[in-house]
């Protein structure tokens, strides 16, 4: 049986990176958290924490997180059953941030009891954190089954290509051509937006597109407006700006739909039940109907 302390410190570092933040975070001071992450390392005969900067967990060192984390979660759905009080459980999830922009906080404001730490990864992507066990649930856009998960459709987020009447003038006044997108500026969150890439080829394009990058949904649009490129904006972002006339569709025809599953850990699917419910009603009210 291990020490619930010293597994709280070693989950608060890897979550938070270093010693001290570690420490802030549990209302202790750096030492405690050394001599705690140490006596966990004696009891257990390995290295728990790389200490770099960021401090990560080594692969022992996460298995114990993810004991610790789904225990908490575990206790959680217990203390829901005999009505108990006790403190949020912290709950760490992967969401991408075009959900994260437009519908999701208000599920995550309908259930108490969790303390969230939210890792905004692409929805193409945070299944793999689902998998390493990283996180206990995950927004992705993979339907593939996933060993040891649960998950159900949220339906799907629609996309549309927009820039500025502005912009449009400027780098494609002949419409979408693969020889405009050549030179006109897009938009990118991170290396693994694929996005604008995707709807590109539908035209043809298949090189590189030259991009900003920028990882914000809020600044894609912003950018837009402002005719700095072009972009796939989420349609609940960009409608209002659409029907004004201050952002132009490139291609209505062209919209894409990205389809999006809650997946979580079956073993701790009881005690994110409530948000499983929130997370569905939210997705309902934005979302289209997967088909």
């Amino acid at each position: 049986m291990f020490d619930p302390a010293q597994l709280a410190a070693l989950a608060a570092v890897h979550r938070r990176g270093s010693f001290d933040l570690a420490a802030a975070e549990l209302h202790v001071t750096p030492s405690a958290i050394s001599q705690r992450i140490k006596a966990l390392e004696e009891a257990t005969g390995t290295l728990l924490i790389r200490r770099e900067k960021p401090c990560v967990a080594t692969e022992t060192g996460h298995r114990l997180v993810r004991h610790y984390e789904e225990i908490a979660l575990l206790t959680k759905a217990l203390d829901q059953d005999l009505q108990t009080q006790t403190g949020p459980a912290t709950l760490r999830i992967a969401i991408n941030a075009d959900s994260l922009a437009t519908w999701v906080i208000p599920a995550l404001a309908a259930v108490p009891g969790f303390l969230y730490d939210v890792i905004i990864d692409d929805e193409d992507f945070s299944q793999a954190l689902l998998k390493s066990g990283e996180v206990a649930g995950a927004i992705t856009s993979k339907p593939d089954p996933l060993q040891g998960c649960d998950s159900v459709a949220l339906g799907l987020l629609r996309f549309r290509a927009t820039a500025s009447p502005a912009f449009i003038a400027r780098w494609l006044p002949d419409g979408v051509t693969v020889q405009d997108l050549a030179m006109a500026p897009a938009l990118r969150f991170n290396d693994k937006d694929r996005l604008q890439a995707d709807w590109a080829a539908r035209f043809g394009f298949t090189a590189t597109l030259p991009s900003h990058r920028i990882a914000s949904s809020h600044a894609f649009v912003e950018a837009c407006l402002a005719g700095l490129g072009w972009a796939m904006n989420a349609e609940a972002l960009v409608s209002a700006h659409l029907a004004s006339g201050a952002l132009v569709d490139l291609s209505p025809a062209a919209a894409m739909e990205i389809p999006l599953y809650w997946r979580y850990n079956r073993l701790t699917a009881r005690a994110m039940d409530p948000l499983t419910r929130a997370l569905q009603q939210a997705a309902k009210t934005l979302l289209s109907p997967t088909r």
